[in-house]
Protein backbone atom coordinates (compact mmCIF):
# COMPACT_ATOMS: atom_id res chain seq x y z
CA UNK A 1 0.00 0.00 0.00
CA UNK A 2 1.56 3.64 -1.26
CA UNK A 3 1.35 6.19 1.77
CA UNK A 4 0.44 9.90 1.29
CA UNK A 5 4.07 10.80 1.19
CA UNK A 6 4.94 8.20 -1.36
CA UNK A 7 2.34 10.06 -4.09
CA UNK A 8 2.81 13.28 -3.48
CA UNK A 9 6.81 13.40 -4.96
CA UNK A 10 8.18 11.75 -8.22
CA UNK A 11 9.58 8.44 -6.91
CA UNK A 12 12.50 7.92 -9.25
CA UNK A 13 14.75 4.63 -9.27
CA UNK A 14 18.20 4.75 -10.89
CA UNK A 15 20.08 1.74 -11.76
CA UNK A 16 23.64 2.33 -12.39
CA UNK A 17 26.85 1.27 -11.59
CA UNK A 18 28.77 4.43 -12.48
CA UNK A 19 29.36 6.70 -9.75
CA UNK A 20 30.02 9.50 -12.29
CA UNK A 21 26.88 8.87 -13.85
CA UNK A 22 24.56 8.65 -10.53
CA UNK A 23 26.11 12.13 -9.33
CA UNK A 24 25.40 13.83 -12.72
CA UNK A 25 21.47 12.44 -12.08
CA UNK A 26 21.31 13.75 -8.63
CA UNK A 27 22.85 17.34 -9.77
CA UNK A 28 20.34 17.58 -12.83
CA UNK A 29 17.16 16.52 -10.89
CA UNK A 30 18.63 19.19 -8.13
CA UNK A 31 19.06 21.94 -9.91
CA UNK A 32 16.21 21.67 -12.08
CA UNK A 33 13.39 24.70 -12.68
CA UNK A 34 10.42 21.85 -12.36
CA UNK A 35 9.98 21.19 -9.02
CA UNK A 36 8.57 18.01 -9.22
CA UNK A 37 12.26 16.87 -10.50
CA UNK A 38 13.91 19.00 -8.02
CA UNK A 39 11.75 17.62 -5.15
CA UNK A 40 11.68 14.00 -6.82
CA UNK A 41 12.84 10.93 -3.95
CA UNK A 42 15.67 9.25 -6.01
CA UNK A 43 16.48 5.77 -5.17
CA UNK A 44 20.27 4.14 -6.32
CA UNK A 45 21.02 1.05 -7.12
CA UNK A 46 24.49 -0.57 -8.25
CA UNK A 47 23.38 -3.50 -9.56
CA UNK A 48 20.34 -5.80 -10.57
CA UNK A 49 20.37 -7.38 -6.44
CA UNK A 50 20.18 -3.71 -5.17
CA UNK A 51 17.91 -2.43 -7.62
CA UNK A 52 15.50 -6.14 -6.88
CA UNK A 53 15.49 -5.30 -3.12
CA UNK A 54 14.52 -1.52 -3.70
CA UNK A 55 11.63 -2.39 -5.80
CA UNK A 56 10.14 -5.69 -2.86
CA UNK A 57 9.47 -2.45 -0.74
CA UNK A 58 9.42 0.98 -2.23
CA UNK A 59 7.15 2.05 -5.54
CA UNK A 60 8.50 3.65 -8.03
CA UNK A 61 7.11 5.36 -10.69
CA UNK A 62 10.35 5.93 -13.24
CA UNK A 63 12.94 3.36 -13.71
CA UNK A 64 16.19 4.20 -15.23
CA UNK A 65 17.83 1.34 -15.87
CA UNK A 66 22.08 1.01 -17.38
CA UNK A 67 21.81 -1.70 -19.94
CA UNK A 68 24.79 -2.71 -18.70
CA UNK A 69 25.59 -3.97 -15.10
CA UNK A 70 27.76 -5.84 -13.12
CA UNK A 71 25.62 -8.76 -12.31
CA UNK A 72 23.47 -8.62 -15.97
CA UNK A 73 21.83 -6.71 -18.24
CA UNK A 74 19.18 -4.26 -17.12
CA UNK A 75 17.28 -5.54 -19.61
CA UNK A 76 16.40 -8.78 -17.70
CA UNK A 77 15.21 -6.67 -14.97
CA UNK A 78 12.78 -4.58 -17.53
CA UNK A 79 11.33 -8.04 -18.67
CA UNK A 80 10.62 -8.99 -15.27
CA UNK A 81 8.87 -5.85 -14.43
CA UNK A 82 6.96 -5.69 -18.01
CA UNK A 83 5.04 -8.90 -16.74
CA UNK A 84 3.16 -6.29 -13.82
CA UNK A 85 -0.05 -5.07 -13.90
CA UNK A 86 0.13 -1.81 -15.65
CA UNK A 87 -0.72 0.09 -12.23
CA UNK A 88 2.32 -1.45 -10.92
CA UNK A 89 4.89 -1.22 -13.51
CA UNK A 90 6.82 1.73 -13.39
CA UNK A 91 7.90 3.63 -16.96
CA UNK A 92 11.47 2.06 -17.63
CA UNK A 93 13.79 3.79 -19.52
CA UNK A 94 17.03 2.44 -20.64
CA UNK A 95 19.90 3.88 -20.38
CA UNK A 96 22.85 2.77 -22.61
CA UNK A 97 26.38 4.09 -24.36
CA UNK A 98 25.37 1.58 -27.31
CA UNK A 99 22.38 2.57 -29.73
CA UNK A 100 22.53 0.18 -32.28
CA UNK A 101 19.06 -1.01 -33.73
CA UNK A 102 19.46 -4.15 -32.28
CA UNK A 103 19.85 -2.91 -28.86
CA UNK A 104 17.26 -0.29 -28.97
CA UNK A 105 15.04 -3.25 -30.63
CA UNK A 106 15.87 -4.86 -27.12
CA UNK A 107 15.31 -2.30 -24.92
CA UNK A 108 11.62 -1.90 -26.57
CA UNK A 109 10.85 -5.42 -26.39
CA UNK A 110 11.66 -5.35 -23.44
CA UNK A 111 9.36 -3.37 -21.38
CA UNK A 112 11.35 0.19 -21.85
CA UNK A 113 9.71 3.46 -23.45
CA UNK A 114 12.60 5.25 -24.01
CA UNK A 115 16.47 5.06 -24.60
CA UNK A 116 18.44 7.62 -23.55
CA UNK A 117 22.14 7.09 -24.72
CA UNK A 118 25.12 8.08 -22.67
CA UNK A 119 26.04 10.88 -22.73
CA UNK A 120 23.23 12.87 -22.65
CA UNK A 121 22.92 16.56 -21.27
CA UNK A 122 20.69 17.82 -18.69
CA UNK A 123 18.02 18.89 -21.43
CA UNK A 124 18.00 15.53 -23.14
CA UNK A 125 17.86 14.14 -19.79
CA UNK A 126 14.52 15.99 -18.54
CA UNK A 127 13.07 16.14 -21.69
CA UNK A 128 13.12 12.12 -21.64
CA UNK A 129 11.38 11.84 -18.16
CA UNK A 130 8.87 14.82 -18.42
CA UNK A 131 6.05 12.79 -20.85
CA UNK A 132 6.01 9.89 -18.23
CA UNK A 133 5.34 12.32 -15.26
CA UNK A 134 2.38 10.97 -13.44
CA UNK A 135 -0.63 12.46 -14.04
CA UNK A 136 -1.20 13.93 -10.64
CA UNK A 137 2.86 15.52 -10.54
CA UNK A 138 2.07 16.56 -14.52
CA UNK A 139 -1.02 18.59 -13.54
CA UNK A 140 0.92 20.53 -10.60
CA UNK A 141 3.25 21.54 -12.83
CA UNK A 142 1.93 22.14 -15.73
CA UNK A 143 1.81 26.05 -16.03
CA UNK A 144 5.41 25.54 -15.96
CA UNK A 145 7.02 25.28 -18.81
CA UNK A 146 10.67 27.12 -18.48
CA UNK A 147 12.59 27.43 -21.70
CA UNK A 148 15.98 26.07 -19.81
CA UNK A 149 15.71 22.76 -17.80
CA UNK A 150 18.49 24.15 -15.63
CA UNK A 151 18.74 26.90 -12.98
CA UNK A 152 21.06 29.08 -13.35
Amino acid sequence: MTTPESTDRLRILLVEDEVLNRTLVRAILARAQNPTFRDAKLLEAETLAAARAILATEPVDILLLDVHLPDGSGLTLAQDLADNPPARRPVMIALTAGIFPDQQRAAFAAGCTTILSKPHTAAEFLAALTPHLPASLATRTAAEKPPDPMVG
